[in-house]
């Protein structure tokens, strides 16, 4: 819980890097700034005692994106409430809009009136442009039907569900707005859990004789995922058995998209929980294989199917292939696969992440450049989903968060957790990660389960940055379009992605660190179509708009 409303985390960093122009040893990275803000939201579950159903244990998401057009990133943030019919909600989903100014990060609650607040019991949310009219839409997942709410400009939205198609009615996670057929409209990838219902709950016990939520295997229940193909009249068309995406179950809870195989069509990968991850290569004809095993993904190198939850996506190693990373269940560390022009290698214990990562369970992911030193750092949400022996604090769930700082190699090593184990304690699930106040700093926004949301404001001491928001001609957002730099003589691979970490989605927008450089060199840009534009240098401590069709 909050003591004030500006709490500091103070991060030391163990490797210090006195030349790149990072934070130093002993600094401050973040201060928490919910409340200071204006982001005032308190996740509930549902859980009653001695009542423990398994929805309760896993919501709910967060989305940072621009949905009323002034160029701030506004906050959305998912509700559960309770998964019984008829029962009384913890309330609806919120939407905070950005109105800061040179006074800091203010963030005011849209109210009812914007018509963003679904009600289900809430998991996770979306963002993308699914109609192509230039706002920013929402499809936020719940157990029970899902949810697409249109922005009519200005950040007002209308539940065009029914009229789209896309309701569906199962146990809805992770989602991803992704072009799979590269047709210039944005489909849509749903990532369900379980096959469950209230009537079926069973009983289930710690290893104390406590009753405590289940496992899912449990259930034996895993369910299968979904795949919209836009139609391009505010329809889409259910493809799941027709792509072939519903042709195995799984128990799925993050998703990531990317050209794993540098073939030019977007890739589909599914975290799931206790059961082999699955990666779903594109035909480029409409229809997907699961091509995870022999791909090196599905399991970790001792043939382990680990309980996968969160997952981040970046070409962590500068070879130009997309990497990725699964955040798994406390006693088991996380899955750090190494891509080598579609193939994966375990490289999870080579690169620090073993011992670092196993006391905690892992939700919310991102690989994200904290410093500005062109190495890209691991922030963790974390919070557990079954009780044990000991406590972080009076809520048994509860565990301190995880930053982890980059280097080459690559390798990752924890920043003390003193500070964030005294300050940030919570059962961290979604995590969503975007520049609130345009800085360059990039900034955390965390919903913890029965908890208070965590507004984690970037503040460490950085080096020089460029951003790049990629668009097309018309200025809308281009989601996995890839933009390359050279800096310092370090060619820089990032790509524009929202949909990663768990149930989340982030800031569109592309910031590269530059340490004690001020220039971003031979700047190409891969588009989603397969087509590759220049765009020569760019400057230091700006965003800059890199617009289709007018490049070099």
């Amino acid at each position: 819980m909050r003591s004030a409303p500006i709490q500091t985390v103070h991060l030391a960093a163990l490797l210090a890097c006195a030349s790149c122009g990072g934070a130093e040893s002993g600094a401050v990275w973040f201060e928490e700034r919910a409340v200071n803000a204006g982001l005032v939201f308190h996740h509930h579950s549902g859980h009653e005692p001695e009542r423990f159903l398994m929805p309760e244990i896993m919501g709910g998401g967060a989305a940072l994106a621009d949905v009323d057009g002034d160029g701030r990133l506004d906050v959305y943030l998912v509700q559960s409430g309770s998964p019984e019919a008829g029962s009384v909600t913890g309330g609806a989903n919120r939407l905070f809009l950005n109105r800061s100014n040179s006074r800091g990060l203010r963030l005011s609650d849209a109210g009812p009136h914007s018509g963003a607040e679904d009600s289900g019991f809430g998991m996770g949310v979306a963002t993308g442009d699914f109609d192509g009219d230039g706002d920013i839409d929402l499809y936020v997942t719940n157990y029970g039907p899902n949810v697409l709410l249109a922005n009519e400009g200005e950040g007002r939205f209308r539940d065009l569900t029914q009229r789209a198609g896309v309701g569906h009615a199962g146990w809805g996670t992770s989602a991803a707005f992704v072009d799979y057929d590269r047709d210039g409209l944005l489909d849509l990838f749903v990532t369900n859990y379980l096959d469950w219902t209230v009537e079926g709950e069973l009983i289930c016990h710690d290893k104390l004789g406590r009753r405590d939520y289940c496992t899912p295997d449990n259930y034996e229940s895993p369910a299968f995922d979904a795949l919209y193909h836009n139609d391009g009249n505010g329809r889409f068309t259910d493809v799941s058995r027709a792509s072939g995406v519903a042709s195995k179950p799984g128990t799925g809870l993050g998703v990531a998209c990317a050209d794993f195989d540098g073939d030019g069509w977007i890739d589909i990968f599914v975290a799931n929980d206790l059961m082999p991850d699955v990666l779903w290569r594109n035909l480029g004809d409409g229809t997907f294989t699961d091509v995870a095993v022999r791909s090196g993904c599905a399991v970790d190198e001792y043939g382990t199917s680990k309980a996968g939850m969160g997952v981040a996506v970046a070409d962590i190693d500068d070879d130009g292939d997309p990497d990725l990373l699964v955040g798994n269940l406390n006693g088991q560390s996380d899955s750090f696969f190494v891509n080598s022009g579609g193939r994966f290698s375990d490289r999870t214990h080579i690169a620090g992440l073993g011992a670092a990562s196993r006391p905690f369970t892992r939700f919310g992911l991102g690989w994200i450049d904290f410093d500005c030193d062109g190495r890209l750092d691991l922030f963790q949400a974390n919070g557990r989903v079954n009780m044990q022996g000991s406590a972080w604090s009076g809520d048994p769930y509860a565990e301190p968060d995880l930053l982890l700082r980059g280097s080459e190699g690559p390798r990752f090593v924890p920043l003390p957790d003193a500070g964030l184990a005294r300050h940030l304690i919570g059962s961290g699930r979604g995590a969503a990660f975007g520049d609130l106040d345009d800085d360059g700093g990039i900034d955390a926004v965390v919903v913890n389960r029965d908890g208070p949301v965590f507004l984690l404001h970037n503040v460490a001491e950085r080096g020089q940055w460029v951003g790049f928001r990629l668009v097309d001609e018309r200025g809308r957002d281009l989601p996995h379009a890839t933009l390359s730099c050279t800096v310092g003589g370090r060619r820089i691979t990032r790509t524009s992605r929202t949909a990663s970490s768990y149930c989340s989605a982030n800031d569109p927008r592309i910031v590269v660190g530059l340490g004690k450089d001020d220039l971003a060199e031979q700047i190409e840009v891969l588009w989603p179509d397969g087509d590759r534009e220049g765009f020569g240098g760019r400057g230091h401590g700006v965003y800059h708009e890199l617009r289709r069709g007018a490049g070099l």
